[in-house]
């Protein structure tokens, strides 16, 4: 009996048994981490209801489903449906962080809504193996964050 438990147990558990099949699961997971936490630290300075925790969570949790989504053996076809899957929850989510302040045509929270999106979209590339893009698209966001937030005050109207 308890061997049985113990072979059980052991391939309940072999899917991390290979070193480079780990290592890529943390590879993957870690950067989706790193890029989200650089969005939320923006959106945490700026006293976003979304911040530092927030993007991290939606980094982790997306870029989880995609890589277990593949290492599952799924095909492309259904690893693109959860990823559709995926994509209408975080709109659910951006939704949350946008509010309406008064009577007037005062919206708040559109940005914070687009950078848990942008978050989502970067931590797909991560989860699906392509780390160069995921930095790359972490770099734009940054610069739309933060560059074009200057550009905007200085403009007077």
């Amino acid at each position: 009996m308890w061997e049985t438990i113990g072979a059980t147990l052991r391939s309940e558990f072999s899917d991390l048994a290979d070193p480079a099949d780990l290592t890529q699961v943390v590879v993957r997971l870690l950067l989706a981490l790193v890029l989200a936490a650089v969005l939320g630290y923006d959106r945490e300075r700026r006293g976003s209801s979304a911040g530092l925790r927030t993007h991290m969570l939606v980094g982790l949790g997306v870029s989880l489903l995609v890589v277990a989504s593949e290492q599952s053996g799924m095909d492309a076809a259904s690893v693109s449906r959860v990823i559709q899957g995926v994509f209408a929850g975080i709109g659910f989510l951006g939704a949350g962080a946008i509010i309406k302040q008064s009577d007037k045509e005062e919206v708040r929270g559109l940005t914070t809504a687009a950078s848990i999106w942008a978050t989502a979209a970067i931590a797909t590339a991560a989860g699906l193996g392509r780390e160069a893009t995921a930095i790359v698209a972490t770099l734009f966001a940054v610069v739309i964050l933060s560059l074009l937030l200057r550009l905007e005050r200085r403009d007077p109207r």
